[in-house]
């Protein structure tokens, strides 16, 4: 026998502008058939329910006609009924369902409900007796995205005033009850609460915007670079088809003795977590560069960071090293699982430094090694940093990567076509997102170092 599937809690109608159809069977068994102008029902004692008139509503007919659905929470359903014929603006009826306490609320309280009427007496079960407003609280935490109205007696208006400061949208007085009165009260307090939440997702995305230019500052550093002959761009083209940051940093800085030192990284995954890391490795390459480490000693303490910084412990990070010698005419390289950068010479053609002696990423082997290649640059030279991004779109519809050698073989090709610096930059990005069709799944940095005669 299949096991059930739970059936998921999506937006409510209050707030996500719209009635979800009925079910075909009209939903819960409290649903009340105000299309034939009949009261709510009750449940009687042997479990059955029943109409509070007595006979048993047309359910499918109520479910046509029915665009707004009011969950009336109070203690005497069976009595009197509080709750006049309501309908809509368009004049079809607004479908009403009771509950008796807020165990029953609970389970009534499905997608398709708009506004919840809470008639403030109602018992509060393990709520301390001295907060008057314990049921309304317990209602909010219940429903937290639905219009709620409070219902207090005619000389209870403080209490309901009150009710509105915790949370509800309105309150309204039993005896002042009628039809027009409760249907627009509704109708206001729906719309309101749809405009609470929108105001509160707008809030939201600026704090997460606000949230994303911080980190974005801090994984793309103004470089240090005063008194090198060398000249610096940079490209950065975040992944936002997922709207969330990715982990690719960068940075440069120039030590006392005249070394000129380059480095970019990507951490695995995006998002907020990933990007934070990502700041904290840079943060930590800029303070252990500055300090005099190099090579495979920086590379180990950047490790170590990260298996302290990490949220997870299958979290890695590629990152590639690069040391300029104060002449300009050579360099030392380390790879850490990174693709290899790419030379390019006067005379030429642009081809990539060898990644023989790549080491892991790190984070992947603890006391792992990192060898430092010395690789000849010579007198005049562009050399170009880059994250996965950059190789990883796709070509067009064959669904095949660009990969490196597409991306030497492009290079190569605007090179002769004049394009230096930043220019070139902009332009090879560009490119490899016109060839994806699109914008890429995956952040792109690209730093370009030049050294002119």
């Amino acid at each position: 026998m299949p096991a059930p599937v739970p059936r998921q809690r999506a937006i409510p109608a209050a707030e996500g502008g719209q009635a979800p159809a009925a079910a075909p069977n009209g939903g819960s068994a409290q649903d009340s058939s105000e299309a034939r102008g009949t009261a709510p029902r009750a449940a009687d004692p042997s479990g059955n329910t029943t109409d509070r008139a007595g006979t048993a509503p047309d359910r499918a007919e109520t479910a046509a006609h029915t665009h707004l659905t009011l969950l009336l929470i109070e203690d005497d359903p069976g009595g009197s009924p509080i709750v006049p014929e309501l309908l809509d603006p368009s004049g079809k009826p607004i479908r009403v369902r009771t509950a008796r306490n807020l165990t029953e609320a609970e389970r009534l309280l499905t997608d398709d409900v708009h506004c919840i009427l809470l008639d403030l007496a109602l018992p509060a079960p393990g709520r301390a007796g001295d907060d008057e407003l314990a049921v309304l609280k317990h209602v909010l935490e219940l429903a937290p995205r639905h219009a709620v109205l409070a219902l207090t007696g005619a000389d209870d208006a403080e209490r309901g005033a009150e009710a509105v400061r915790v949370g509800a949208q309105d309150y309204l007085v039993r005896d002042e009850l009628d039809g027009r009165l409760l249907s627009r009260a509704i109708r206001y307090a729906v719309e309101r609460k749809r405009s609470d939440s929108a105001e509160r997702r707008l809030a939201e995305g600026r704090v997460r915007a606000q949230e994303n230019r911080r980190l974005e500052r801090g994984l793309l550093p103004t470089p240090l670079l005063d008194g090198s002959p060398l000249r610096f761009a940079a490209r950065y083209r975040p992944g936002r088809s997922r709207a969330l940051l990715g982990g690719d940093f960068y940075d440069v800085v120039r030590t006392p003795d005249g070394t000129v030192h380059a480095m970019i990284g990507d951490v695995c995954g995006h998002g907020p977590d990933e990007a934070a890391l990502g700041v904290e490795l840079r943060i930590a390459w800029r303070a252990l560069t500055l300090a005099g480490l190099c090579g495979d000693q920086l590379l180990g303490t950047l490790q170590q960071v990260l298996e302290h910084e990490r949220p997870d412990d299958e979290i890695f990070a590629t990152l590639c090293t690069v040391d300029i010698a104060p002449d300009g005419r050579r360099a030392g390289l380390c790879l850490a699982g990174h693709p290899s950068p790419l030379l390019a010479r006067p005379g030429h053609p642009a081809r990539l430094l060898p990644y023989d002696n790549n080491g892991p990423a790190l984070g992947l082997l603890p006391g792992a090694r990192w060898p430092r290649m010395q690789v000849e640059l010579g007198a005049e030279w562009s050399l170009m940093l880059y994250t996965d991004g950059l190789i990883e779109g796709r070509v067009g519809d064959t669904g095949e990567r660009l990969g490196q050698d597409g991306m030497v073989e492009m290079i190569r090709r605007q090179l002769s076509e004049g394009l230096r610096g930043e220019k070139l930059l902009r332009t090879a990005v560009n490119e490899v997102r016109d060839l994806n069709g699109g914008e890429l799944t995956d952040d792109v940095a690209v730093l370009l170092l030049d050294r002119a005669v």
